[in-house]
């Protein structure tokens, strides 16, 4: 008994001093995904922001672009495992809510207009490769989220586009 008192007394002595000097728990000094993640996210919406389906007609593999889309395309828009998922074109109507439709976000009542409307946003490093980490991990975004990407415009063989992201910015709102 006489052991576990001065094991308590210790304790509660050491840690005010322990966490003075920096020893704190690993879960409040481990930085957080969001934290990490930080660097891609602006704090201010950049300017001149397209709509995903004109950015489709109008952009060339390897131009600087700023898209402006809502997260969505389908049931699953997030990739897991990378910081990657699709944006929609904003003048394309997701379902409503009281429609009932359990998952507005994938746009099933508007496959057509979503095939010319849709890009795949890629958050990108300094030297250019995939970011190795899910994109709601490192961004406060979700299904529907409104962003505004900067990056570089990327085509396959189809004519799909990419966005090779640099920075994102999500507004407010949904």
């Amino acid at each position: 008994m006489r052991i576990v008192f001065t094991i308590v007394v210790l304790c509660s002595l050491l840690t005010p001093l322990l966490t003075s000097i920096g020893c704190q728990p690993n879960k409040e000094k481990a930085p957080t995904a969001r934290a990490a993640g930080s660097a891609f996210v602006l704090a201010k919406e950049p300017g001149e922001a397209i709509p995903v389906g004109t950015a489709k007609e109008s952009t060339k593999d390897g131009d600087d672009v700023v898209v402006l889309g809502l997260v969505g395309g389908s049931t699953k828009p997030f990739v897991e495992g990378l910081a990657a998922f699709t944006i929609v074109d904003p003048k394309v109507p997701y379902c409503a809510d009281d429609e009932g439709c359990p998952t507005p976000w994938d746009y099933c009542c508007q496959s057509d207009a979503v095939r010319q409307n849709i890009a795949t946003v890629k958050l990108v490093d300094s030297s250019g490769k995939p970011v190795m980490q899910g994109a709601r991990e490192l961004l406060p975004v979700k299904e529907l989220s409104t962003v505004v990407v900067q990056g570089i415009a990327k085509r396959d063989e189809q004519g799909n586009l990419t966005i090779a992201a640099h920075h994102v910015f999500v507004r407010p709102g949904k």
